[in-house]
């Protein structure tokens, strides 16, 4: 059972990287023993910023993009960060997803979750990054995250990030929970959202 972690930043160190890594533990944590055995594996899309454009203009990836493509595809769950240019999302960001394939992500949980020089930005999670994700078919927590500048040094704990990475981190650890009953029970079954109520 894997939880995949997509995160877009451009620089390292990153924030953006800071913010993924800050939602997969608290996703792990959140999941508890609801998801024995879950395996946390992080893409870095920068790394494969010359596969994705050779990908865009061939249709074919290569053998060091392909792993990647293929732990997405078949993760349980998906917590995708990118940074935030333009009031949207970035292009290597984009990209990657571009060249998944058709259905990859249908029915798949996903956490969304954005960086930015200014919180005003942080309104691009709900005008495009979601409805990208709703497009490709999956399943998207209705808490995104976002983080400006002034999340990062804030002297009061929990900080309001802080609290909104714990709110959608326990979303998609009972989102992933249900989808593994799901699959084990009958991987047909319609999906049940009753018990993602508490979970917020």
């Amino acid at each position: 059972m894997t939880l995949a972690v997509v995160t877009a930043g451009l620089r390292r160190p990153s924030s953006t990287r800071l913010l993924a890594d800050r939602l997969a533990v608290a996703t792990a944590a959140a999941a508890g023993d609801r998801l024995n055995g879950l395996d946390v594996a992080v893409i870095e899309v920068r790394d494969h910023g010359h596969d994705l454009v050779n990908h865009l203009v061939s249709g074919y990836p290569s053998p060091e993009l392909r792993p990647a493509l293929d732990l997405v595809a078949d993760a349980t769950g998906l917590i995708a960060v990118t940074p935030t240019i333009s009031a949207s999302y970035s292009a290597l960001f984009k990209a990657f997803f571009d060249v998944l394939e058709e259905d990859a992500l249908a029915g798949t949980p996903v956490l969304i979750a954005a960086t930015g020089g200014t919180a005003r930005h942080s309104l691009a999670l709900e005008h495009v990054v979601r409805p990208l994700f709703t497009h490709l078919g999956a399943e998207v927590v209705p808490t995104s995250v976002f983080a400006a500048p002034e999340d990062w040094g804030g002297a009061v704990a929990p900080s309001p990030l802080g609290h909104r990475i714990d709110r959608a981190a326990a979303q998609l650890a009972a989102m992933m929970a249900g989808r593994d009953a799901r699959t084990r029970r009958d991987p047909f079954a319609p999906t049940d959202f009753a018990d993602l109520l508490d979970a917020g």
